[in-house]
C-alpha cells in the first residue's frame, strides 16, 4: 500500500491508501504475473549488477515484456552474430540503443578473449548516459561473466568474490581461462566515475 496525502477544504491533510502496482519476479527464468495479469519472464541468467546495469543471456520474444519494465536505454551485445530482426524491432520500438562487441564463443583450450573489446564494452557500461543498460551474450555465462568480472575489479572487489560470482552463473561450465583473463585484466585505463565505484 502506498500512502498519499490530499489537501482537504478545511486546510487539513487526509491520508488516502492506494494499492501499488505489484510485480513478482525471480531470476531463475520462471514466468511471473503482475497483479494486472501481465506475464513477465526474465532472460536466462538475469541479474542486477549495479544500479542501472543488468546482465543476462540472450533475450527472446518471451522476455520483451519483462525488459520493458527495466526502461532500458542501451544493450551491450557481446556476440559476433547479427542481432535478430525481431530483437532489432523491439529495440527500435522502445528507443533502446544497441552496442555490439563481437566476441567469438570458443571452448577451452582455444579461448581468446579480446581485451580491447571488453574494455570498450565496459566504457559503454559505466557511462551513466547509457543507463539502464543490459549486458548479454548467448547464455550469460562466459563473455558476460568476463565483462562483469572486469567491472567488479574496477569496483575493487577481491578476486575471490569476482570468481564466486562468475562461478554462480557459469556453474559446471566455469573456465579457468576466463578467470585467468579477469585476474590479469588491467582496469587502470578505465574511467573510475560511476555509481558502483567508491574512491578510497
Amino acid at each position: 500500500m502506498m500512502m498519499k496525502f490530499k489537501q482537504e477544504g478545511n486546510g487539513g491533510l487526509c491520508r488516502i491508501a492506494e494499492p501499488q502496482r505489484q510485480l513478482k519476479v525471480s531470476f531463475g527464468g520462471e514466468s511471473y504475473e503482475e497483479a494486472s495479469g501481465c506475464l513477465f519472464t526474465p532472460p536466462l541468467n538475469f541479474a542486477m549488477v549495479d544500479y542501472g546495469i543488468f546482465r543476462s543471456g540472450f533475450p527472446d520474444n518471451n522476455n520483451f515484456s519483462f525488459l520493458q519494465t527495466l526502461n532500458l536505454r542501451s544493450i551491450i551485445y557481446l556476440c559476433p552474430e547479427p542481432y535478430p530482426d525481431h530483437n532489432v524491432e523491439f529495440l527500435k520500438s522502445n528507443g533502446i540503443q544497441l552496442f555490439q562487441f563481437g566476441i567469438e564463443g570458443c571452448k577451452e583450450p582455444f579461448v581468446t578473449i579480446p581485451e580491447n573489446k571488453i574494455r570498450e564494452a565496459l566504457k559503454v557500461a559505466i557511462d551513466v548516459k547509457n543507463h539502464p543498460v543490459l549486458i548479454h551474450c548467448k547464455r550469460g555465462k562466459h563473455r558476460t561473466g568476463c565483462a562483469v568480472g572486469c567491472l567488479r575489479k574496477l569496483q575493487r572487489w577481491c578476486l575471490t568474490s569476482v570468481f564466486d560470482e562468475y562461478q554462480r552463473f557459469a556453474a559446471a561450465k566455469a573456465r579457468v581461462s576466463d578467470q585467468r583473463f579477469m585476474e590479469l585484466f588491467d582496469v587502470s585505463s578505465l574511467p573510475k566515475t560511476f555509481s558502483g565505484f567508491k574512491e578510497v
